[in-house]
């Protein structure tokens, strides 16, 4: 920014005209939608529902609001709101709330331009400072939003008649720029009422001071639905100032919650083992979370986060990579038997409708897995009838015992003592397989498929299965 103006005489001189921060974003995005470019690019299943919205908001020059559970990337699209927005602005050199140099509001910048005239200093400003977040929470008073009197400014001598002793909240300091208020609910109803004149008149006024800041500032806020009644509420008058609002949603589909999954979990280690993840089980670990969205012992209106699947995802990673890394392996695969490590990132995700008794959580995971693994049983048309073999092994009083610490090898040489077994693996799983595993390691791949079979076959009734801290026992 070396090359931009630096005095009030050179921005005139370069033709710079001020542009309100809604008009910017209007101007901004109606380039994007022109250049074909992405609004939130990394953001995935919103394209046909919620992004019209949004932009439909912005170019309506509209105050939003963001509706929806937890876990539904409302914060991080309101964060990227700020690509909107120029890449850098003028404003008064020293100014708390970015004075507009052409158009001046706080005393402070109106002085310096009545004193120093054309050669008033300017600075410049990129995006990701004027963009300003505070997360709403039942301690936050007028005084931290709007402003208030700071009595260390008058014990310096200051007159309180005078606007030089305020002190300006994070709302006048958004000035020009984009101010976020995270869990509006959360927020007493005496402070949203506060915030009335704001949305309504753009303006604010400090303690009754003589004093009258006619801000330009977009409003947005995120929230949980009303009906989530451990929380608070937005106050009617104040939803009615809003512009718009807009309701998020999860995932509507096992695929696209996948690929949310695989785009955020922390995948890329490099400097561990490498860990594959057959197909099969990142549909499990997507469907566990699916199935939570529709459990009745789950608080539905607490919801399930996106987050729960990112966890549980980089765990069943983490489980693998340990056992290949004590196996001195530099390539692993993913089995179901790490799928008993998905409760430690599952904690505290769920919000349970029944009473929090000791274990009660981990046993509703622990279901909520099997049904999963049941569930991608079926998907993929495998029929337990087929694996007659398997069964009568079993009935003849034979077990087997496999945990999370066992080689492939040690995997597959238990299985091999079921007549056809190895059989059916080779050719179940090149069905069930469609990435990287296949080609990774046929053996670990194999191992893996054998223990989904078992877990399918036991959540069919077929199987009995005695399951240990990180073991099963199958028989």
């Amino acid at each position: 920014m070396s090359d931009r103006p630096k005095t009030l005489r050179e921005l005139r001189e370069s033709g710079y005209r001020s542009t309100p921060v809604k008009h910017e974003l209007r101007r901004n995005l109606l380039t994007k939608l022109r250049n074909k470019q992405p609004l939130f690019p990394g953001i995935l299943g919103y394209e046909e529902t919620v992004i019209p919205q949004i932009q439909n908001a912005i170019l309506s020059q509209h105050d939003i609001l963001f509706l929806g559970l937890r876990g539904q990337g409302k914060t991080r699209m309101l964060r990227m709101l700020t690509t909107l927005l120029d890449e850098a602005i003028p404003i008064v050199a020293g100014s708390e709330i970015h004075d507009d140099p052409l158009a001046p509001l706080s005393k402070f910048a109106r002085d310096l331009i009545a004193s120093q005239g054309d050669q008033t200093p300017i600075e410049w400003i990129g995006r990701d400072d004027r963009y300003h977040e505070k997360l709403a929470t039942p301690d936050v008073t007028i005084a931290d939003l709007i402003g208030e009197v700071d009595l260390v400014k008058h014990a310096e001598g200051r007159h309180l008649s005078s606007e030089d002793v305020l002190h300006f909240g994070l709302i006048p300091r958004s000035h020009r720029g984009i101010f976020c208020m995270n869990e509006l609910p959360d927020l007493s109803p005496k402070i949203q009422v506060g915030l009335f004149n704001v949305l309504e008149e753009r303006d604010v006024q400090i303690r009754g001071f003589p004093i009258r800041l006619n801000l330009d500032v977009c409003m947005v806020f995120s929230a949980n639905p009303e009906d989530y009644t451990n929380r608070g509420r937005i106050v009617t008058p104040l939803k009615d100032r809003i512009g718009s609002v807009i309701r998020t949603h999860y995932p509507t589909t096992r695929e696209l919650g996948m690929k949310i999954t695989s785009d955020n979990a922390w995948t890329a280690r490099e400097d561990g083992v490498k860990v594959v993840v057959p197909t099969f089980l990142q549909e499990v670990v997507e469907e566990t979370s699916r199935l939570a969205r529709n459990s009745p012992h789950v608080n539905q209106a607490s919801g399930v986060s996106v987050r729960m699947s990112i966890a549980n995802y980089e765990n069943l990673i983490s489980s693998a990579e340990r056992r290949g890394a004590i196996a001195g392996e530099t390539i692993a695969v993913a089995r179901p038997s790490d799928l008993w490590h998905l409760e430690a990132s599952s904690r505290g995700k769920l919000e349970l409708t029944m009473s929090d008794e000791p274990g009660q959580e981990d046993r509703l995971i622990e279901r909520l897995i099997d049904e999963a693994v049941k569930a991608v049983f079926d998907l993929h048309d495998l029929n337990p009838k087929q694996f007659r073999n398997v069964v009568e092994f079993f009935e003849g009083g034979k077990t087997l015992d496999l945990d999370d610490g066992l080689s492939a090898k040690e995997v597959l040489k238990q299985v091999d003592a079921i007549r056809g077994f190895r059989t059916q693996l080779d050719q179940i799983a090149a069905t069930l397989d469609t990435g990287e595993a296949r080609g990774a390691s046929s053996e670990g791949l194999l191992a893996s498929v054998a223990e989904f079979l078992l877990q399918g076959l036991h959540s069919h009734n077929r199987l009995n299965r005695t399951r240990k801290t990180r073991s099963s026992t199958y028989g």
